[in-house]
């Protein structure tokens, strides 16, 4: 059992979030293809992918141990939704980050000296995880992506609701079932590690994951202690999924919709589903902040995204007829 402890002012700065990121979601998914006892609601997908990865798997696959703790992939590699980013992410990543990562991993002794040498910096260890990483995003996240993304907007925007109608402590009480329990001050967590969490006015955020289906996990960040912890809560859990998700074709749908709005129009819609400033759109997408600005405004206008003032920051967010246009399940008529 995990238990968070809450003050007054931890209520007040949590949070909801859509993802915990592309890579981490691909880490969980390579997980769950390994799992003999996969859910009714995964088994089209289990189907679809199984025979798409052969040994490309096989550095990722080496960092998920039988037993003991695993890897924290959105502390290496970030909430970015963008797989290249991902990647950048986890070849810049402090050797110190990587030793505290994998220090308790209980390696399978065929891979401990490659272990070893990915912990030393070895840059081609390194290279090996972020070419498995890609490769198993292609074969098991990708041709899904846009309506796991959807999905998770939906569940985000539920909490949301939940936290309008009732406040955060609502959200808490009745927030995954028998695997959350919220007795004030403190969150219970059904968890194979006993941990007392203290969140010290940091706050939490809250974020639905697709492809962790067995328990929700607590993702803090070693190096950077004042960050608020990541509850990433499982959104899968019966056969109630709709089979409809599994329906990608591994095909992009990128090309209509760059037509349609123009490739950078485009990209800033997809980067705003997990809300995204204005100086940042600029930042990643290697434009101006005024040439970002007057594509969000062109998109807002068109209710595509809605924009909100955060301090000096303005926030854009995707609209659910934004969603609609991303989501390969709606067809443009």
């Amino acid at each position: 059992m995990k238990r968070i402890h809450f003050t007054a002012e931890d209520l007040a700065r949590t949070r909801v979030a859509t993802t915990i990121g592309v890579a981490a979601e691909t880490f969980d998914s390579v997980k769950l293809l390994k799992d003999r006892d996969t859910s009714l609601a995964f088994r089209r997908w289990h189907v679809s992918v199984r025979g798409r990865l052969g040994g490309q798997a096989g550095p990722l696959a080496a960092l998920m141990p039988l037993r003991g703790p695993l890897v924290d992939a959105m502390s290496l590699m970030g909430d970015t939704a963008s797989i290249d980013e991902a990647v950048d992410n986890l070849m810049a990543a402090p050797r110190a980050l990587i030793r505290l990562e994998l220090e308790n991993i209980d390696f399978h002794p065929a891979h401990r000296s490659w272990a070893r040498n990915l912990v030393g910096g070895d840059r081609e260890a390194r290279r090996q995880v972020a070419l498995a990483l890609r490769a198993c995003h292609s074969a098991t996240v990708a041709p899904y992506w846009s309506s796991v993304r959807s999905r998770l907007s939906e569940v985000r925007a539920a909490y949301v609701g939940t936290m309008a109608d009732g406040g955060v402590e609502q959200l808490l009480t009745t927030l995954c079932g028998p695997l959350v329990r919220w007795r004030p001050p403190v969150l219970e967590v059904v968890h194979p590690r006993d941990a007392d969490i203290h969140l010290n006015g940091r706050g939490l955020v809250i974020a639905p994951t697709m492809f962790s289906t067995q328990q929700v996990e607590l993702l803090q960040a070693p190096l950077d202690p004042a960050r608020a912890p990541i509850l990433a809560v499982p959104t899968v859990r019966t056969t109630s999924l709709d089979t409809a998700l599994w329906e990608g074709t591994g095909e992009s749908t990128t090309p209509s919709l760059d037509d349609l709005l123009g490739r950078t129009r485009a990209a800033v819609l997809r980067e705003t589903v997990d809300g995204c400033g204005t100086t940042e759109l600029a930042r990643r997408l290697n434009i101006s902040p005024a040439t970002a600005s007057h594509h969000a405004t062109v998109l807002r206008n068109a209710h595509l995204v809605t924009s909100r003032r955060e301090g000096k920051a303005v926030v854009h967010a995707v609209t659910s007829l934004g969603i609609a246009l991303l989501d390969q399940r709606h067809p443009l008529t």
